[in-house]
């Protein structure tokens, strides 16, 4: 791939990630628990019944990396643990009421914070309950992050035993000084030890997560994490672009600005990651994401059938994300609803035996076409008009009207091609896949967006 610097440099500029359209900023308080529930009710019964997704956050983590963007707590408190893996049953119970019991779980995921800060034992507690809750296809996805630090090998065989099939491991980087600055020290050997581990238990999938731009990395050094990175061969790799958000994650003040690479370095960072991955056989998916060329992220992508959600990249379209526990996010066909932030509000809530979501947002027909447009752009890297046109009955070129002539620039910088029928993302263009997808943002078009993003190189 030639990566062009200049063009990075050009359009290197905030922008949302578009894990959702309309992104999370956009989210209100006027929509209720009683506005989700009625979706709920309204989607789950009919001819069409869409399989499920089951996300559940574990905010819990045993130190505070100071780069984190997490929702996450810090604590070893299991005692606290236990009773929040309580609630997160009670919410189960009270979503389960207004399920269709035909609908089967494609995917499950845990995320957080750190869910591995959970003991095995309650692990196996939580996932049981999962599992006696919801009937899974045969072939579902079952992924969980984890953090190597404080991990056993008992911790990886409970989620085996329970169905996991797919760990999540951040990494971020091996050099020692980066390491001790942002407070996540993780031995090499340690992180070799439990990638050896995932394979002996025989999940089907290890995906590794680096981060360029943070404190004191340089291009030789980060080249020394990602050649240790290869030997250990996993399946998935994403690289992350450290987002310094201060005013977001307050205690992202305690990284001092004058000690991150420069704006050239970090760049020259993602250049040499970039071709070092894919020189090595990763296909890049986009933005941040590689694959094996066996993997199902790959194979998605060469067959069109790619995903996003706010788990990323995905191989499971078409289901309902429904989410649990505090901040986490659902995803209904028309609607978001997140939770309450907070855990006194979440037990509140549960405790009311009402649904604990404290915003939302119900799309309205430009959004679902903006939505559409946006999520093909961000996977298939290209955008067939008529496809568009007979989905949603529209005239593309006249209700994109402006959106195409705002990518007439980007159109002269090689970074799409805009064909009579279809525009086609160079790959150059992929680098800068959350810059096209602006060009299509309802919100940015009419100056409505003053919300504050992470740049997006």
């Amino acid at each position: 791939m030639n990566i062009n610097l200049d063009l990075l440099k050009k359009y290197d500029v905030p922008g949302p990630r578009y894990t959702s359209y309309p992104p999370a900023p956009h989210f209100h308080e006027q929509f209720t628990s009683e506005d989700y529930l009625n979706e709920i009710v309204k989607t789950n019964y009919g001819e069409a019944l869409r399989d499920l997704s089951l996300y559940f956050h574990i905010p819990y983590c045993d130190t505070l990396c100071y780069f984190c963007g997490c929702n996450m707590i810090v604590t070893r408190n299991h005692d606290r643990m236990r009773e929040y893996i309580k609630y997160l049953k009670n919410e189960i119970d009270l979503l389960r009421q207004y399920l269709n019991p035909d609908r089967k779980v494609a995917q499950l995921h845990w995320g957080g914070g750190t869910p591995t800060s959970l003991s095995p034992e309650e692990i196996n507690s939580l996932i049981s309950y999962i599992n006696n809750s919801f009937e899974f296809r045969d072939n579902a996805e079952v992924g969980c992050e984890i953090d190597p630090r404080g991990l056993t090998k008992e911790h990886l065989m409970a989620l085996r035993e329970g169905g996991f099939n797919r760990i999540s491991m951040g990494v971020q980087d091996f050099n020692e000084k980066v390491q001790k600055y942002v407070n996540r020290i993780q031995p090499e050997e340690m992180t070799r030890q439990v990638v050896e581990w995932v394979r002996e238990l025989g999940f089907q999938s290890i995906n590794l997560d680096l981060m360029y731009g943070l404190p004191f990395q340089t291009i030789e050094t980060f080249e020394e994490t990602l050649d240790k990175v290869l030997k250990l061969s996993p399946d998935r790799i994403a690289v992350f672009n450290y987002a310094h958000v201060p005013w977001m994650k307050k205690h992202q003040a305690l990284i001092h600005p004058e000690d991150l690479p420069s704006p050239q370095e970090k760049l020259n960072i993602l250049k040499l990651t970039i071709e070092k991955l894919t020189s090595n056989g990763y296909v890049f998916i986009g933005m941040d994401h590689f694959a094996k060329p066996d993997d199902e992220l790959a194979i998605a992508l060469k067959e069109k059938k790619l995903y996003r959600n706010f788990q990323g990249y995905s191989t499971n379209a078409g289901c309902d994300l429904y989410a649990f526990g505090i901040t986490s996010i659902s995803q209904l066909e028309n609607v978001y609803a997140q939770n309450v932030k907070t855990e006194k509000e979440y037990f509140h809530s549960l405790d009311n035996e009402r649904l604990p979501i404290f915003r939302g947002y119900r799309l309205n027909d430009d959004d679902q076409i903006r939505r559409t447009v946006i999520m093909r752009l961000m996977c298939d890297f290209e955008l067939n008009f008529n496809e568009i046109e007979n989905k949603y009955n529209i005239d593309f070129r006249n209700y994109f009207h402006k959106s195409l002539e705002n990518l007439k620039e980007m159109s002269s910088d090689g970074l799409v091609e805009i064909l009579p029928d279809k525009i086609k993302v160079t790959e150059m263009g992929r680098l800068l896949i959350r810059n096209i997808a602006m060009k299509f943002d309802g919100f940015i078009e009419r100056k409505q967006d003053e919300m504050k993003y992470s740049r997006t190189i």
